[in-house]
């Protein structure tokens, strides 16, 4: 960027403001031009300032983030960052914020936490360089199952996503049968906002989704959500493929990994899985993706007209792991075209 991202930080507390003031600021590359308490001042501000990037806490009175939201994103569409707190009445409004257009979303911190907010600056940056200003109405209602005979063959299938991953993963999932192949998904978002993440995708959804458990058994018909914080998920036991949730260091920067993910179901599936990478930051997950390829895996990349931010995506094409690449509304017919059981052999 030839400039700092200039951004309007919205918060009725003077003390979260000034945290995530002073968080944002020691970043060169990122300039908070204004402050606002509530969504009055905010309405104010963004029509004086017009300011590259908004954050947006969740509960304010009056009228709350969501609601703002909704109007930013109808009258003048604008990346917004959502704040929130790490509760589960937290992340339902995050996510359905998510689902509404907003760019990405944090967590408030905790008390004494090392690193208040995360990688804040990080998406406070990739948000100002995204040229997103669409508005994705959300989905209110299951999406009819695919007006098929889909039978399904012997393959798992595993999605790596993060910036923007809400709405891709509905859309790709919306399109799967009730017996879909077994799915292991690694999303980054965080703790606590997964399982209500899959609560969410499986009241949208024909399948069963469901936060993933150490020792879960991979099922046909079901999807497995790595769980937000502490642990990876990996799939293993050839015999009875299942998942396993393991403590070791972020890779990439995330835990989970998606390339933890891949590199597991690589190792345990080879020709016998399909490998998807979704919109995001960074590059986790394209070695991996790799490493399914080389072992046979069938291996899809969203494309970058359809990604909030092309970066997962693009460096795995760029090592030579994306086999496909395709429009998002395209991704999840793929997959049931390449995991059907007429496809196998």
């Amino acid at each position: 960027m030839t400039s700092p991202a200039r951004v309007l930080v919205v918060d009725d507390s003077p003390t979260m403001r000034g945290l995530i003031t002073a968080v944002l600021n020691s970043d060169p590359e990122v300039s908070v031009i204004g402050q606002a308490k509530d969504a009055m001042e905010a309405r104010a501000a963004i029509k004086q300032l017009n300011p590259d990037v908004v954050t947006l806490d969740i509960e304010m009175p009056d009228m709350n983030g969501l609601e703002f939201l909704e109007k930013i994103m109808r009258l003048r569409p604008m990346p917004v960052i959502m704040v929130s707190t790490m509760t589960h009445r937290g992340a339902e409004a995050t996510l359905a914020a998510l689902e509404i257009g907003a760019f990405d979303c944090v967590g408030k911190p905790m008390p004494g936490e090392p690193r208040p907010f995360g990688d804040l600056a990080e998406k406070v940056k990739a948000a100002a360089r995204s040229q997103r200003r669409r508005v994705v109405p959300p989905p209110t209602a299951p999406a009819a199952a695919p007006a098929t005979d889909f039978r399904v063959g012997r393959k798992i299938v595993a999605i790596g996503s993060s910036t923007g991953g809400v709405e891709a993963l509905i859309a790709v999932l919306q399109k799967f049968p009730r017996n879909c192949p077994p799915t292991v998904i690694t999303q980054h978002m965080p703790p606590t906002f997964t399982k209500s993440f899959a609560e969410r995708l499986n009241r949208l959804c024909a399948p069963v989704v469901q936060e993933a458990t150490d020792g879960a058994r991979l099922e046909i018909g079901k999807i497995y959500l790595a769980p937000g914080g502490e642990r990876h998920l990996q799939v293993v036991n050839p015999s009875a493929p299942c998942c396993r949730l393991v403590e070791q260091p972020p890779v990439n920067g995330h835990r989970p990994s998606v390339d933890v993910l891949f590199d597991s179901v690589a190792e345990l599936a080879g020709r016998n899985a399909v490998g998807v990478i979704l919109t995001g930051m960074g590059r986790d997950g394209a070695a991996g993706l790799l490493k399914m390829r080389s072992a046979g895996a069938r291996t899809i990349g969203q494309n970058e007209k359809t990604c909030v931010v092309y970066g997962m995506p693009r460096v795995a094409y760029e090592l030579g792991a994306v086999e496909h690449q395709l429009p998002l509304g395209s991704i999840g017919e793929e997959i049931l075209k390449l995991t059907a059981a007429r496809k196998e052999g």
